[in-house]
């Protein structure tokens, strides 16, 4: 299984206290981005983005031998951003990194690491001609764009056809649009004996997990709320004291073990549903799976529908001397015939608007896919805050503690952590 986003508040929090030190010794922003000739970027490890990345550089190295891109996988280490994080220290990071999380940016941003893509003058028209209305959740705080949108994951419900039919549910019509009907379905499957769970997000505490367990849910209950908004949290509102609500049932129920699974629970068969986007389809081929939105408090139409994006941006860092052939290359390889690519070689939504009709025959002789391009078009971002990593690491201790555990009153411990959450993101 394609591992997650693997960040850890402490190597964020050491790159803020370091703010500045990746950039001394770098060029002047007016002159690195004029500045062409050979650049070096790092790309993720996984095979489909590595033969992506290398047919990319292979096109462009073609046409462009006084520019020459040489590229790697991102070098190895306790998570990725940890990686990034010791490179902008030591002045070291390659020009562009495609495999940048929008909740590490702000730490990067704030540690000096980052160029905004709006200093060129085709930059901000760039990003927000290709992604469209999605774009303004990839801003900072300052208006710029310190991340290029690039593609996205959006998480919907897998679930087992063979299973939802053994428990003598509709396999291809599922009631699990409502909470009350993913309730009773639940309930049913694990009743059936079928499985041990009726769906097993992870239990553990790091930061990101909330992302693939309470964020979907609380985005499509709040009709596209993010956590955070103009500095002040939402989560603790109706729909997401809901949200939780919904969680903390199943907990309560003994549907959803409040313990880790070692392995992929979905895969192996031990649930019988599973929150992920369209990179899992190739990881579930031994499961005859189904896909929906995931559920609201009362059932909206799957059109109504936004969950969160998983989404993976490319930065430029501040290290980079010849800025001008970066940001020509992170062009060339966000164009529709390269995002054509990406889409044909990963199952990966680039982040473009129409999908659907920009690749029409894709979809049509991938037929499993279509339902993520449309749900793409309604994904949400995580908030671009200060103390982003630390802000999602405080949420996750209340919400493990009253909602995993049943400790405690959710609404009580989510007003709480709000102003705590608050309070970190009005920090500069």
């Amino acid at each position: 299984m394609r591992r997650r986003v693997l960040s850890t508040l402490a190597v964020i929090s050491l790159g803020a206290t370091v703010a500045g030190c990746g950039g001394d010794s770098a060029p002047s922003a007016e002159d690195a981005a004029a500045a062409t000739g050979p650049i070096d970027i790092w790309y993720a490890n996984n095979p489909e983005e590595v033969a992506w990345g290398e047919a990319m550089i292979e096109a462009w190295n073609a046409e462009n031998p006084d520019a020459e891109v040489t590229g790697q996988e991102i070098p190895a280490g306790t998570s990725s951003e940890e990686v990034i994080t010791a490179a902008i220290t030591a002045g070291n990071a390659p020009c562009l990194i495609y495999n940048t999380a929008p909740a590490a940016v702000p730490g990067f941003e704030r540690q000096g690491g980052l160029v905004s893509l709006s200093e060129f003058d085709d930059g901000a028209e760039f990003i927000e001609t290709r992604t469209g209305e999605r774009s303004a959740q990839y801003q900072s705080t300052d208006g710029g764009y310190y991340q290029m949108p690039w593609k996205t994951n959006p998480s919907m419900i897998f679930y087992n056809k063979d299973v939802f039919a053994a428990a003598g549910l509709d396999a291809e019509n599922p009631p699990l649009a409502s909470y009350d009907e993913f309730l009773a379905t639940s309930q049913t499957l694990v009743d059936s004996g079928e499985v041990q769970a009726a769906i097993w997000p992870a239990a553990s505490s790091e930061f990101f997990q909330s992302w693939f367990d309470f964020y979907p849910l609380f985005i499509a209950a709040s009709d596209g709320q993010q956590l955070v908004e103009d500095g002040e949290s939402q989560f603790n509102n109706p729909a997401g004291i809901d949200a939780a609500g919904l969680w903390a049932q199943m907990y309560e129920r003994g549907l959803t073990p409040n313990e880790n699974y070692e392995g992929d629970s979905f895969n192996d068969q031990v649930a019988a549903m599973s929150i992920v986007g369209p990179w899992a389809i190739a990881v579930y081929e031994d499961v005859n799976w189904g896909v929906v939105p995931v559920p609201t408090p009362a059932g909206a139409a799957p059109e109504e529908v936004s969950t969160f994006s998983d989404e993976k941006s490319v930065g430029m860092f501040t290290a980079c001397e010849n800025r001008g052939t970066a940001w020509e290359y992170l062009k060339f390889t966000m164009s529709e015939e390269a995002d054509g690519q990406l889409l044909e070689l990963t199952g990966q939504m680039p982040m473009r608007d129409e999908l659907p009709t920009t690749y029409p025959d894709y979809f049509s002789a991938n037929p499993d896919y279509e339902i993520f391009a449309d749900q793409a078009a309604r994904t949400v971002e995580v908030p671009n805050v200060a103390n982003s990593i630390e802000i999602w690491q405080t949420f996750r201790n209340a919400y493990s503690s009253a909602v995993i555990f049943g400790e405690g009153d959710v609404a009580t411990a989510f007003d709480a952590t709000a102003e705590e959450i608050n309070n970190l993101a009005s920090e500069n």
